[in-house]
């Protein structure tokens, strides 16, 4: 009997059309031999979908009618197993059609999806589940968290400093404390968001407070860095868990201003990758233009793949995630820069150079979400006492305790 997979894509986020890419690339190179795939679109109001044209990336063109065509469904967990069940059901008549599901494989991206809020809710349901659990996909989002987590690891990240919606009030006292602390020019980010989404670079006070504004119009958080100035980006991915995790071949993406924009990532029409996508069209992540493998010293390729898998291991991922590096021109210096725990295209593109095609690629982040929910499975989380017998909150209701003397 085949494997039911839930791919799960889309969501409330801000980098909703890039998931509904890559979760239609993995629903296309999945092992059917294996895996019986239902496509879960989730709406941009968090709402879940299936029907036919769900997996069919054409339909995306017109959203309003691929909902129209489409059943609004709900995860329902009867004992040990969990079910796609009809939103609506009629209260006479055929019982609802239930889809049982053995396992979700979330590809989603951004605020609300890839933080853990996705994750805490199919734990809750007892369904296993690929890719990062509730708290590495949160601590993963959180740019600022993770940079703490990591250099109590021994990799190397850059100074910050991290604002709030708060602090917004007085935005000259932000600047202040940036040209005190870390000189121009810096870097601005959200906390928590991904696709550089809201990011840019600051080279005196009157850009600086621009690039606050643009900020704060995607988080509640932000922060600053310094930003170097001869940057290389080095990207890695990193398949596993905190048992056993590898790295795979590194890319070096190539972009077209300062830093790579969200139009190089998701618009730029398909670059050459140097990589052949295993008969998935050049979509997502792997359509941007790279060099693969990075032009590196052995050594520094090393390098970057041991620090990729400390920073992997050290956040407590699983499945695939893709770790993004600096490299500064002037001195030669490797710098962590962020972390993608459900990487764009699931970074696909990364592994083929070393021999290993999406759909294994796949097939393993599935083992290893079973895998984690065996491990789970053999822990006690509960435990039979007494304390409840014996309960009381202070009498009946309504009296009131007696202030001791």
């Amino acid at each position: 009997m085949k494997t039911k997979v839930a791919v799960m894509f889309g969501g409330k986020s801000v980098e909703h059309e890039v998931s509904v890419i890559s979760g239609i690339q993995a629903l296309m190179s999945m092992d059917t031999e294996k895996y019986d795939c239902i496509p879960v679109y989730i709406s941009k109001e968090n709402y879940f979908y299936i029907g036919e044209d769900c997996g069919r990336i054409e339909a995306y063109r017109d959203l309003k009618a691929l909902i129209a065509k489409s059943r609004r469904v709900i995860f329902v967990n009867e004992g040990e197993d969990v079910f796609l069940m009809p939103y609506e059901t009629k209260r006479f008549g055929r019982k609802p059609e239930k889809i049982r599901i053995d396992v979700a494989f979330p590809v989603v991206h951004g605020t609300n999806e890839e933080d853990g809020a996705l994750q805490g809710y199919l734990k809750t349901l007892g369904l296993p589940f690929v890719g990062p659990d509730v708290t590495s996909a949160a601590v993963g989002m959180d740019k600022y968290i993770q940079k703490m987590i990591l250099m109590d690891n021994g990799v190397p990240v850059l100074d910050c400093l991290r604002f709030f919606l708060s602090d917004y009030s007085d935005a000259a006292a932000i600047v202040r404390r940036v040209e005190e602390k870390l000189g121009y020019p810096v870097i601005v980010k959200p906390v928590n968001l991904g696709s550089s989404v809201g990011i840019g670079i600051a080279r005196n006070g009157e850009e600086l407070l621009r690039r606050i504004d643009d900020a704060f119009l995607y988080a509640e958080v932000i922060m600053v860095e310094h930003a170097i100035s001869e940057l290389r980006e080095i990207n890695c991915s990193v398949l596993g868990d905190t048992d056993h995790a590898e790295a795979s071949e590194c890319e070096e993406p190539l972009h077209t201003k300062d830093i790579l924009s969200y139009e190089d990532k998701y618009m730029s029409g398909g670059g050459k990758s140097g990589s052949k996508s295993g008969g998935t069209k050049s979509q997502g992540m792997a359509s941007v233009s790279r060099k693969i493998p990075a032009d590196l010293t052995p050594e520094m390729r090393e390098y970057v793949r041991e620090m990729a898998v400390r920073a992997f291991r050290a956040l407590g991922c699983c499945g695939v995630a893709r770790i993004d590096f600096m490299i500064d021109g002037e001195t030669g210096k490797l710098w962590f820069n962020e972390i993608n725990t459900i990487p764009g295209s699931l970074a696909f593109y990364l592994w083929e150079p070393l021999g290993v095609p999406y759909k294994e690629l796949l097939d393993r982040m599935i083992r290893l979400a079973f895998k984690r929910q065996r491990t789970e499975d053999s822990l006690t989380f509960t435990f039979d006492t007494n304390i409840l017998a014996n309960a009381s909150l202070g009498g009946s209701k309504g009296s009131k305790t007696k202030p001791q003397q």
